[in-house]
């Protein structure tokens, strides 16, 4: 019996150092021939829309971030092929993401996410392969690895699959060589935030699903909380979109240095400056309009009503972002715009209810007229 047991766990420690030694080689090789293949992954998508605040979603910050950050690095190093796990909005599994950058011999992954929690919680973090160390860096973890359940078949596909302590020890010995590499892009990137004034939540560790089965340097960033108001708002932003995508393209090219061993300036990407200037000059200084859409189904959050009209930054609304409608006389105000999800919206009201606004509750709309909520959650379904 004994013998058994031993002839496995040797097995089991012959195929870690097994792979330790091919990881090795695959490092050696990016150190002595630079970085060739970037795989930069945008979270969610399609149906899947990750994270909600109350005027945007995940899956649509982290696209543009991506996608800007991307068109820097191929500006800058045209040697570098830039692929993206998705370049529009549609779904694409986490077992897909980590085999686009595997089977591309992928020299770095760049997976971008939005995170979720409290309406408090506010700046960024980057994560790579470990144990969590808190129970709010496994609920970050669990939450983007939820993906899963958009997934077709997914409990037969993930059945023997488990982000167990044990198992995540033996993948970080197996890419032991990657994970100094990871954190050490993920501690540039956390650098280059801290220097736009973002607050820095650090490096951290988490057992994410897509960095598990990624076997080169890897990275998740968490860009800020759509959960709280001003950091969506910033997020949501087209110019701060750009901005982020800049701060991380800076982290990368000081890490493509060090690869390389060489001295190289560190620059803005390719047209930062006039395409922030395009937005914001059609902005006019004004506020973003967020239109809603010809016969469209949209869910709102009504938070107070009015005989007479209130300012829409009185302080009865806390801070929060509100629009205004007339319904049988009276003044209405709404937060949060959710186009066709009834789901979305009902968690932003219960997190409006935490907030204070004790009477919350969702509203539907089509063409900018209320309708029964029973007929607007069946018009979207």
């Amino acid at each position: 019996m004994w013998s058994k047991k031993y002839k496995t766990i040797v097995l089991f420690i012959l195929l870690i150092l097994n792979s330790a030694i091919i990881a090795q080689e695959n490092i050696d090789e990016v150190l002595s021939n630079g970085i060739k293949t970037v795989v930069i992954d945008p979270g969610h998508g399609g149906k899947d829309p990750g994270c909600h605040g109350g005027i945007t979603n995940e899956k649509t910050v982290v696209l543009a971030i991506g996608l800007k950050l991307g068109e820097y690095i191929k500006s800058k190093y045209p040697h570098i092929e830039v692929i993206f796990t998705r370049d529009d909005d549609h779904f694409v599994e986490l077992d897909e993401r980590a085999k686009i950058a595997n089977e591309n011999d992928a020299d770095v992954f760049i997976s971008i996410h939005a995170n979720a929690a409290g309406a408090a919680a506010y700046g960024t973090e980057t994560y790579v392969l470990g144990l969590h160390r808190t129970e709010s860096q496994q609920q970050v973890a669990e939450r983007e690895n939820s993906t899963i359940l958009f997934e077709e078949n997914s409990e037969e596909k993930y059945k023997d699959f488990e982000l167990t302590p044990d198992a995540i020890i033996a993948r970080q010995l197996q890419l032991s060589v990657f994970l100094n590499q990871s954190i050490n892009l993920a501690s540039k990137i956390q650098g280059q935030f801290k220097i736009i004034g973002r607050r820095d939540r650090g490096v951290k560790q988490a057992g994410f699903l897509v960095l598990y089965k990624t076997t080169m340097p890897s990275v998740l960033i968490e860009t800020g909380f759509l959960t709280n108001h001003k950091e969506e708002k910033f997020l949501n932003d087209p110019v701060n979109q750009i901005k982020m995508a800049n701060v991380i393209f800076k982290a990368f090219q000081e890490y493509v240095a060090e690869i390389e061993g060489v001295n190289t300036l560190v620059e803005n990407g390719e047209g930062f400056e006039s395409s922030i200037n395009k937005i914001e000059e059609k902005k006019d200084n004004e506020e973003v309009v967020y239109k809603e859409e010809k016969d469209k189904v949209y869910f709102k959050v009504q938070v107070e009503t009015s005989r007479t009209p209130l300012p829409l930054n009185d302080k009865r609304f806390l801070g929060v972002a509100v629009k205004e409608y007339r319904q049988d006389g009276l003044y209405k105000y709404t937060a949060g715009l959710f186009e066709g999800d009834f789901d979305a919206a009902n968690k932003y009201k219960r997190e409006l209810k935490e907030q204070g606004f004790e009477y919350a509750f969702v509203v539907g709309f089509v063409n900018g007229e209320r309708i029964p909520i029973a007929d607007a959650i069946k018009l979207a379904n």
